[in-house]
């Protein structure tokens, strides 16, 4: 308790403000109590137990119970239920804008040059999309693997939609040379890429084989490691998520995951619900995941995906038609937009650009 310096007297109620001035600090005694209440009552600093206090506390007390109760049972629901009854995650839309297999000659939508594919990936990004998945084309409209294009197209980007993550190809499905399949790795700056496609195994495709040897996968992964460039994940078969596995446990691939699962391939997963489920569900901890489907299957496994609180991936690169019946040219805004109005019918919102990088482990 306060003891004045001159005559070290207890504190009584009234002191004068000039004796406060001057104190020492003794060790209160139990009959201190008393005076010392009455010091600390003109500040509103005392505590003297009263039946409405005690009224209040049982109050907080059960209040704060309850809210642990809900926090709880918050977790537990969004640990063990189905959506919607576990909350939405925020719906991350990525757009596959050109691939390497579509020409103007099947579709004049297919964006072609840097000029087209920085216009089509502001339309996209303005009508909800957050990723875009770039291949590039040389001057006549053959894929290429050359960072001086690709430096156009993610200046041309970053100039006009810096939120939007941009995401660039190292498949295997044209060339197998390391250096040409790295060389986009190598840009800095504002044409450094956010992320770059690896994917976990070799396949066939209707037009040729995609070869990824082991080897390969963990030398690409170990470069974008080096860049701060993140993995996207791409599987087409339920294997390859071992391969994903294998280099997490040597520690190549780390932290949160983004995986595209993409199905409907003539020689990979077909595009079945079944399918989706068993993929998702042998997905490492601390994933996330989009799903694709090729061709006729885009918009069924799209909508699963919606469905099923996972992302999307859509795009010209995976189907030139809006339709099944392919009666109908789509264009990437098209489609993106479509996405949308799915989401908002089922209450599933797009996430915002800071949500989307969170969710793919950027941030």
């Amino acid at each position: 308790m306060f003891v004045g310096a001159t005559d070290r007297s207890p504190v009584q109620k009234g002191m004068k403000e000039d004796r406060m001035k001057e104190f020492v600090i003794e060790k209160a005694k139990p009959e201190d109590r008393d005076a010392i209440l009455e010091v600390m009552r003109s500040w509103n600093m005392h505590y003297v137990p009263s039946p409405e206090m005690e009224k209040i506390e049982m109050d907080l007390d059960e209040y704060m119970r309850k809210e642990d109760r809900i926090s709880a049972m918050r977790e537990y629901i969004a640990r063990n239920e189905p959506h919607p009854l576990a909350p939405y995650p925020p719906l991350v839309i990525n757009v596959c804008l050109t691939g390497s297999v579509p020409t103007k000659n099947r579709t004049e939508f297919v964006p072609i040059t840097p000029e087209e594919i920085i216009e089509d990936a502001v339309k996209v990004y303005d009508a909800g999309a957050r990723i875009v998945h770039i291949h590039a084309r040389d001057e006549d409209g053959k894929p290429t693997w050359k960072a001086s294009i690709y430096e156009k197209i993610l200046k041309g980007i970053r100039r006009e939609r810096p939120e939007l993550i941009c995401c660039v190809s190292t498949s295997g499905r044209r060339w197998s040379e390391f250096e040409h399949r790295t060389e986009v790795l190598q840009l800095t700056g504002d044409a450094k890429p956010d992320m770059a496609s690896l994917t976990l195994g070799s396949m066939n495709f209707p037009t040729g084989a995609s070869v990824s040897d082991i080897d390969t996968i963990g030398k690409l992964a170990e470069t974008m490691n080096e860049k701060g460039i993140r993995p996207e994940l791409e599987v087409f078969d339920i294997g390859m998520i071992s391969i994903a596995k294998f280099f997490e446990r040597k520690g190549t691939i780390e932290g949160r995951k983004y995986f595209n699962l993409l199905f409907g391939n003539l020689g990979t997963m077909s595009a079945t619900i079944g399918n989706l489920a068993q993929t998702v569900a042998a997905l490492p901890d601390n994933s996330t995941w989009a799903a694709a489907g090729i061709g006729i299957f885009q918009l069924p496994m799209n909508i699963a995906a919606v469905v099923a609180g996972g992302g999307v991936r859509v795009g010209i690169e995976d189907s030139i038609y809006y339709d099944i019946a392919k009666s109908k040219l789509a264009d990437n805004e098209q489609l993106v937009r479509r996405i949308v109005q799915i989401g908002e019918e089922l209450e599933r919102s797009v996430a915002t650009p800071e949500e989307a990088r969170v969710i793919v482990g950027l941030e």
